[in-house]
């Protein structure tokens, strides 16, 4: 093997790792401190800050403009109504009045300048952790739970919107606040400012504990909240088999067990914040409490004026929702700390399948694919887990058709997975046309590789939409796209598309579950065909289909594949007679290669093989005439 190729194969291995919860993979991760963590939607956030900026302005101002009316308040009572003149009144009435509408206003504006920018943050982090999941390759789906990744990308990046747009805003506004309050508490009478700030330590030392407790149980609600959504989408999607087995209430008690300790840390959540609200409740009251004693003696000895002590009250009446605020924002700000962990968590996740610095083309493909020494494991531990693919060597020429055969298990689907960089080679190479297909961008590989698989997924989109899906140079409202549809439907058998309500425009369920098997596996080979590739891979796309029906997509194909090179894995007797030629797959290794008379009469195993899918076939049959 060349050094080129075991670098490679050093670097794909190093990336295959064993399957791990989330809350695992979390544990392995370095913690950052809640400022860090968060400091890392900068980047999102950065082109949305002025707005930001201008909302904390509006929302500081209508701070400032509440800390303003106690001022008047204080000349008015000492003044106006301690002299009993009546003209006075009404000129501090009405500034309290155009303060209290200015103050209204610059509210309506710090919402009307953070809740757009909010919204936009939130499209955009999506969008990004969107494309990530696209570009991350198949093993990393293979490990992640599909539910873990939804509540990423819709609960958690709400929470993150949420708080930007009001959290991160009041936590500045509010502390800035509070800050210039106890500032203006001290001018009148520092001793009653320092008793209110005094009793207000307690807060801020209690919240910084609060942190390390709180964030711990919320990193479990919502690692517990993403295993809940998997278990709904697992039902949902297999509805069908829980029913059919009589399995509902068994999966009802899964459901309610997880659940249950999804309710049981969100009461432990509930405990946590009650501890703090306890504290931001009955300490600000035992300040008003001491502050009342204390400013009643101080005024009884002409030490401090009757307004300048109803103005104290006022004011402290003003900061009372800011300091109150800081528990309910604390635990808002942890809960975000924690949902950007988990979204950071896949956007830091590394794609180990990525196209090369300096890719190469291939200008006019002619459709050659060779093996050399392919090997592949899922796993780093070659004691525990051996190569699948141990040393394949194989070559396809351009037009030919190749059936891959083999027992149950033996890796051809595996094998498949690898034309395509589904999965990268952890040994040896794969070639199309001379050209490792590392050195190719996975776009250009996959424009000249086309793949059905066995198991058929269509998405909830036309008919139309699910056939063209790799053909996006065409219009599809133009007449070159019906005409490229209707060739595609027909090579595939596909004419019950004419009998949907509303033909190719028809949409399909939920991963195409509202059609049969058959009627999948037909609509998946039709995209296949219909991207037109130089390659095509078909592992066992016709497995669904009954007898009559697959001779005719056979007879089809074989107008297909006289210019398309193929590699057909083949379950079926009446498939491995569509190829030129058959390779036997075994024990991790192409053994023999040869026309199917050849190697019927000279290989024992493939003799076996054929004979099992074969006893495979006539059980299919039997199974459909009792149906």
């Amino acid at each position: 093997m060349s050094s080129t190729g075991d670098d490679r194969r050093t670097d794909q291995s190093a990336a295959q790792q064993p399957p791990e919860h989330a809350a695992e993979h979390a544990a392995e991760q370095p913690r950052l401190n809640t400022l860090r963590a968060l400091a890392r939607i900068y980047p999102f956030a950065k082109p949305a800050m002025p707005r930001i900026y201008l909302g904390m302005g509006a929302a500081l101002a209508a701070g400032l403009v509440a800390l303003g009316i106690p001022l008047i308040l204080q000349s008015l009572v000492d003044g106006p109504l301690s002299t009993g003149d009546a003209n006075q009144v009404w000129p501090a009435v009405l500034l309290v009045l155009g303060l209290g509408i200015v103050e209204a206003i610059m509210i309506a504006l710090r919402r009307w300048f953070v809740l757009t920018p909010g919204t936009r943050i939130e499209a955009s982090m999506r969008n990004a952790l969107f494309a990530k999941l696209q570009d991350l390759p198949v093993n990393f789906h293979d490990k992640w739970q599909s539910g873990q990744l939804l509540s990423r990308a819709v609960s958690d990046l709400g929470l993150i919107r949420r708080w930007i747009s009001f959290g991160f805003v009041l936590l500045i506004v509010n502390g800035v606040t509070i800050v210039i309050g106890a500032v203006i508490l001290f001018t009148w009478n520092w001793l009653l400012g320092l008793i209110f700030i005094a009793l207000a330590i307690p807060i801020w030392i209690y919240g910084f504990k609060f942190e390390g407790k709180y964030s711990v149980i919320a990193r479990r609600s919502q690692d517990q909240a993403g295993d809940l959504a998997t278990a709904v989408e697992e039902s949902v999607h297999g509805i069908r088999v829980l029913k059919a087995f009589g399995r509902g209430k068994h999966a009802l008690k899964n459901f309610s067990s997880q659940a249950e300790d999804l309710r049981g840390t969100e009461i432990e959540k509930a405990k946590a914040i009650a501890g703090i609200w306890l504290w931001l409740v009955l300490l600000p009251d035992i300040a008003f409490a001491l502050c009342l004693l204390a400013g009643l003696w101080l005024a009884s000895i002409d030490q401090l004026t009757v307004g300048q002590l109803f103005a104290f009250f006022a004011t402290a009446t003003v900061l009372r929702f800011p300091i109150e605020s800081i528990g309910f924002l604390l635990a808002m700000t942890f809960d975000t700390r924690t949902a950007t962990d988990r979204y950071f968590e896949v956007m830091d996740s590394v794609n180990t399948i990525t196209d090369p610095e300096h890719p190469k083309t291939i200008a006019d493909p002619k459709g050659e694919l060779v093996f050399e020494g392919a090997h592949f494991r899922y796993q780093d531990s070659p004691e525990r887990y051996p190569d699948i693919l141990n040393g394949i060597d194989l070559r396809l020429e351009p037009g030919e058709t190749m059936a891959l055969v083999g027992l149950t298990g033996s890796g051809k689907s595996t094998l498949t997975a690898l034309t395509t960089r589904l999965y990268d080679v952890t040994g040896g190479s794969i070639k199309v046309d001379g050209v490792d297909i590392r050195d190719l961008t996975r776009e250009e590989l996959r424009r000249h590789i086309a793949m059905a698989f066995e198991d058929a997924t269509l998405f909830s989109a036309s008919v139309k939409q699910n056939v063209l899906l790799g053909r996006d140079d065409l219009d599809l409202d133009s007449p070159e796209a019906d005409r490229v549809l209707q060739e595609a439907l027909d090579i595939a058998q596909a004419g019950f598309v004419a009998e949907l309500p509303d033909g190719a425009d028809t949409t399909v369920g939920e991963e195409g579950l509202s059609l049969s098997g058959g009627q999948r596996q037909r609509l998946a080979l039709a995209r296949a065909v219909a991207a037109r590739p130089a390659i095509l891979v078909l592992d066992d796309p016709l497995s669904a289909l009954d007898v009559d029906t697959e001779a005719l997509v056979e007879a089809a194909l074989r107008r297909v594949l006289a210019s398309t090179t193929a590699l057909i894995v083949a379950h079926r007797p009446s498939t491995v007679m569509l190829a030129d030629r058959v390779a036997l797959l075994e024990d991790g290794r192409i053994t023999a290669v040869g026309r199917h008379s050849q190697l019927l009469q000279d290989n024992e195993h493939y003799r076996y093989v054929i004979s099992s899918l074969e006893d495979e076939e006539l059980e299919a049959a039997r199974q459909e005439v009792n149906l």
